[in-house]
């Protein structure tokens, strides 16, 4: 007996999923915001939600 006859079903799965194109990919945000309804705590959360994604996508 090989190797390939415990990895056989398993990975033959791989080629049959489906995958979404970038453009049809959200970020997740699907909040409204209005700056003029905005006070200082929002605008502070904003700028701390903003600093968070910048270190995300350092990474």
């Amino acid at each position: 007996m090989g190797r390939s006859r415990g990895h056989k079903t398993r990975d033959r799965n791989k080629a049959s999923l489906p995958q979404v194109p970038k453009n049809m990919k959200s970020d997740g945000l699907d909040v409204e915001f209005d700056r003029d309804l905005a006070d200082h705590d929002d605008l502070e959360a904003l700028a701390r939600s903003r600093a968070a994604d910048g270190r995300a996508k350092r990474k």
